[in-house]
C-alpha cells in the first residue's frame, strides 16, 4: 500500500507536469521553491517518525533482557526456600516464563494476548501467595525476603515489557509522514516533468521513501513483519529453568 500510494502520487505528478508543460515559464520558479521547502519538511518528519520507531524497538529489546534477568534471579532464590513451597514456586516460575514467551508472539491487544496476560496475572497471584506463606513460616530468615524482592522486580519488569509492546508510534505521525511524502514527491515530479528531465530519478526516490516508511512501520509492530523483537533471552532462560535446580532444598523443617 505504501509503494502504491507514493508511486501513484509520483505518477500523477508526472502526468500533471506533462499536461501543464506549456505553462512551464510561469510555474517552474514557484514550484521549485515550494517543492524544495516541502521536501525539507518531509525529510524532518520522516527522520522524526523513524527515530520514534527505533527508540521504541530498543526499549522492547531492553525490557526482554530485564525480564529474563529478573526471572533468573527469582528462580535461583526460589531454590533456597523450604519444601513444599520451593517445588511449587519453581514450577509456577516456569509457567510464568512460558506465558511470557507466548506473549512475544501475540499481536498486542488481541484476544490471545489478553488471555496470556491474564494467565500471567493468575500465576503472579499464586507466586505471591506462596511467597507470603514462606515469609510467615520463617519471619526471621533472609531467603524468603530476598525471594519476595526478586518476585516484585520480576512482576514490575514484565508489566513494563507488556506495556512497551503496545506503545506504538502515534498514528497521526505515520499518516502525516505518508501524506506529506506523497504530496512532496508529487510536486517534485511536476517540477521535473516541467523541466523535461529527471523523471526516472523521482520514481527511484519515491521507492526509497516508501521503503523507509515500510521500515518505520515494521519497527513499530514488534510481533509481526520482518523486524521483530527477539525473545532469545527469555527462551534461553526458560531452558535453563527447565534443568534440575542447582541448589538443594534447605535441610530440616522450616523454622
Amino acid at each position: 500500500m505504501l509503494f502504491a500510494v507514493l508511486l501513484g502520487a509520483t505518477g500523477l505528478g508526472v502526468l500533471l507536469g506533462h499536461h501543464v508543460r506549456h505553462l512551464s515559464d510561469d510555474l517552474k520558479e514557484p514550484l521549485g521553491v515550494l517543492q524544495a521547502a516541502l521536501l525539507g519538511v518531509v525529510g524532518l518528519l520522516l527522520a522524526f517518525g523513524l527515530s520514534l520507531a527505533v527508540s521504541r524497538y530498543e526499549d522492547r529489546r531492553t525490557n526482554v533482557i530485564t525480564v529474563a534477568n529478573a526471572l533468573g534471579t527469582a528462580d535461583l532464590r526460589a531454590q533456597t526456600l523450604h519444601e513444599p513451597i520451593r517445588t511449587r514456586s519453581l514450577r509456577l516460575l516456569i509457567d510464568f516464563a512460558k506465558a511470557g514467551v507466548q506473549i512475544s508472539d501475540r499481536v498486542p491487544g488481541s484476544a490471545r494476548a489478553t488471555a496470556d496476560v491474564a494467565e500471567e496475572h493468575r500465576i503472579e497471584r499464586q507466586l505471591w501467595s506462596l511467597a507470603g506463606r514462606a515469609v510467615d513460616a520463617s519471619p526471621t530468615s533472609s531467603a524468603p525476603r530476598l525471594y519476595i524482592e526478586s518476585l516484585n522486580e520480576m512482576f514490575d519488569a514484565e508489566t513494563a515489557r507488556v506495556a512497551t509492546l503496545s506503545n506504538r508510534v502515534p498514528t497521526a505521525v505515520l499518516v502525516l509522514d505518508v501524506l506529506g511524502s506523497a504530496v512532496a514527491l508529487s510536486l517534485l515530479a511536476v517540477y521535473l516533468s516541467l523541466a523535461g528531465r529527471g523523471v526516472p530519478a523521482v520514481v527511484v526516490a519515491a521507492a526509497l521513501v516508501a521503503f523507509l516508511l515500510l521500515v518505520t512501520v515494521d519497527l513499530d509492530r514488534p510481533t509481526r513483519g520482518l523486524i521483530r523483537v527477539p525473545d532469545t533471552a527469555l527462551t534461553d532462560q526458560l531452558e535453563s529453568m527447565a534443568a534440575p535446580p542447582a541448589a538443594l532444598a534447605p535441610r530440616g523443617p522450616s523454622p
